[in-house]
């Protein structure tokens, strides 16, 4: 199997394509561009009190490492609060969401396996121009 040349990255904090959506935004640090398609990741921020993406499935696994505040987990039919340090894996076809229940600005890394999934981005965007995030839910 010949292995594809790729370049190393290195980003500062901050650095990453941006995408703002209301009270979450998102910043892609690699993505299938960039790693030959194994992979994309991502930070996702929440202002405090405010709903993320929506429940959804898709065909890629989905790894969250909360990095900082409590980020509220949908998994399958279960509301679980995460604070920082946490793991959460959706897999593949796994019902999820994730919003910011809290009083401070929370925020996930986020590793989807395989790549690609950046390509709907601008999709996403459009959306919640038209529909931006509301409060979160208890």
């Amino acid at each position: 199997m010949t292995e594809t040349a790729r370049s190393s990255i290195v980003l500062r904090p901050g650095q990453g394509r941006g995408y703002r959506m209301g009270g979450m935004s998102a910043q892609f640090k690699a993505d299938e561009g960039e790693t030959a398609g194994r992979y994309s990741i991502s930070e996702w921020w929440l202002e405090p009190d405010t709903q993320g993406p929506g429940a959804h499935s898709h065909p890629e696994d989905d790894a969250f490492y909360v990095l900082e505040g409590t980020m509220s987990f949908l998994i399958d039919d279960e509301w679980i609060d995460c604070p920082k340090g946490s793991f959460v894996l959706a897999p593949a076809g796994a019902t999820h969401d994730f919003q910011n229940r809290g009083s401070v600005r929370a925020g996930v890394l986020n590793l989807s396996v395989p790549g690609g999934f950046e390509r709907s981005m601008g999709m996403i965007v459009d959306w919640f121009a038209k529909h931006p995030p509301g409060r979160a839910t208890v």
